[in-house]
């Protein structure tokens, strides 16, 4: 009998440890990711069990459950709310159970870790970023079709245009100040803190002040030593990263009588200053290296360059997103687009998913020919969500169980990623990929971007029903 969202999220908590090994959970759009206090205390392999479970990732002291989209949400509140209620049962017939005592873990990779307090500051914007690319790439597309005469540029589509070119930049144009709310929560500084050492960033008056100190260039903008902008979401991050330590230091020498004025002041104040005139100038010369880098393999005219750097990509980016190393990415993401004006590495790397759908449509055909009922079924349930540019279930459920259509899912996206690099295809913003993704692509492009979709689709299935056969589904069956 399928199991339901609630005797899901009772196991999770379960065999998690119960309360006493939970720090928190949160979700993103397909994983629930749990904070323990002691990772050895989990039972991973009975939450890998579990009806309903695709899949889990280890990351040091968090374990991520891939639930799939909406499910991971559902089955997360649920999780949240037995922790947080009155009920005291959590688990199987409503025991509770005491993790064992804390036990040395092996440091991670710090790379690895640096990369996870990225995940972590921006998996909780992942839904407004989905919603405000694909609102932007609507507007851009109107407001094209109106330029063209396709449409009319009064009336209800001149509304509609305004309209979504409204919702999309209450988020996008205001990324920095919620950057710094996510860092603040992360690096348990205040929130309100956080958003304010974004908002400096952008903020108008930072020009203002460039100029009056000499340090603005009117001629080049984006060259001035400091600009509103400058250092962009990695430079916010590394405010609010200081504001963290400057505020819990003042704190901790401020009578309590003056803290709710002289701390938030303070820490403001002295924060502020090395933002304004540190960390913004110094981020700022570490992106203008990045963009530089970026504008050689990402922009170059070389054809050969644009094949392979196109189709190293491509190819690689599965890997990283198992690795949970695409977060990073986010970052790279801004500073293309501000020094751009749009994003030409999130549509080569889409090409990866696409590739994965290919391998899945393979898999599912030699499954037919084998008889094997599970495994069409697992692919019929993913195959939606990898359409529409959410790879995790077919990553868990179907590629990486198997290892060969992984690697087949990969080798066959870089000839799509090739192909959108060789086109210089360039969105208007990033989100969401996969057939999605077609709406924030600069119109001019969409239709590439569509033809590197058929592609990466052809590819991973040419190549993994070459490299597969059916005893190849044996250890799907046995799991």
């Amino acid at each position: 009998m399928t199991m339901t969202n609630e005797e899901l999220a009772k196991n999770i908590l379960f065999f998690a440890g119960g309360r006493e090994n939970i720090i928190s959970l949160q979700n993103c759009m397909t994983r629930c990711r749990i904070i323990l206090v002691n990772p050895l205390a989990a039972k991973i392999d009975d939450i890998k069990s579990l009806d309903g479970v695709i899949g889990l990732v280890e990351e040091g002291d968090q374990i991520q459950v891939v639930l799939g989209p909406g499910k991971a949400k559902k089955v997360t509140d649920l999780c949240n709310q037995m922790l947080n209620g009155e009920n005291k049962g959590i688990g199987l017939n409503n025991q509770q159970t005491k993790p064992p005592p804390l036990k040395k873990i092996p440091p991670g990779n710090r790379l690895k870790r640096s990369i996870g307090v990225l995940g972590d500051i921006f998996i909780p914007l992942s839904p407004a970023i989905i919603t405000a690319g694909l609102f932007t790439g609507i507007a851009n597309l109107t407001g094209t079709m109106q330029t063209q005469g396709i449409l009319p540029s009064t009336g209800l589509w001149n509304a509609f245009h305004l309209f979504c070119s409204l919702v999309g930049a209450a988020f996008l144009g205001y990324f920095a100040i919620f950057t710094g709310i996510s860092a603040a929560r992360r690096f348990g500084a205040t929130e309100a803190l956080g958003g304010m050492i974004g908002a400096i960033s952008i903020s108008e008056n930072i020009v203002a002040l460039s100029t009056m100190l000499g340090l603005y260039d009117k001629t080049i903008p984006l060259n001035s030593i400091l600009t509103a902008g400058k250092g962009g979401i990695i430079g916010v991050i590394i405010g609010v990263w200081i504001l963290s330590i400057i505020e819990k230091k003042v704190r901790n020498r401020v009578p309590e009588t003056l803290d709710l004025v002289i701390t938030p002041f303070l820490t403001i104040l002295i924060t502020g200053l090395l933002f304004v005139f540190i960390i913004m100038p110094g981020a700022g010369f570490l992106s203008d290296r990045l963009v530089t880098v970026l504008s050689l393999l990402l922009n170059s005219q070389n054809p050969v360059i644009c094949v392979i750097s196109g189709y190293l990509l491509a190819a690689l980016f599965l890997p990283m997103v198992l690795l949970g190393l695409h977060h990073a990415l986010t970052p790279i993401y801004t500073v293309q687009l501000q020094a751009m004006g749009g994003v030409t590495l999130f549509p080569v790397l889409a090409m990866a998913g696409a590739g994965q759908v290919g391998a899945a449509i393979a898999i599912y055909l030699i499954a037919r020919r084998a008889k094997d009922f599970r495994m069409k079924k697992v692919i019929a349930g993913a195959l939606p969500a990898g359409f529409l540019g959410v790879g995790e279930p077919l990553i868990y459920g179907v590629t990486l169980p198997l290892i060969k259509p992984f690697i087949t899912a990969g080798l066959g996206a870089g000839f799509g990623g090739a192909y959108i690099m060789l086109s210089h295809v360039t969105a208007s913003t990033w989100g969401p990929s996969g057939l999605v993704a077609i709406l924030i692509m600069q119109p001019q492009y969409m239709f590439q971007y569509i033809i590197g979709l058929f592609i990466s689709y052809m590819g991973g299935f040419v190549i993994t029903s070459l490299v597969m056969s059916e005893k190849d589904l044996n250890p799907v069956k046995e799991m």
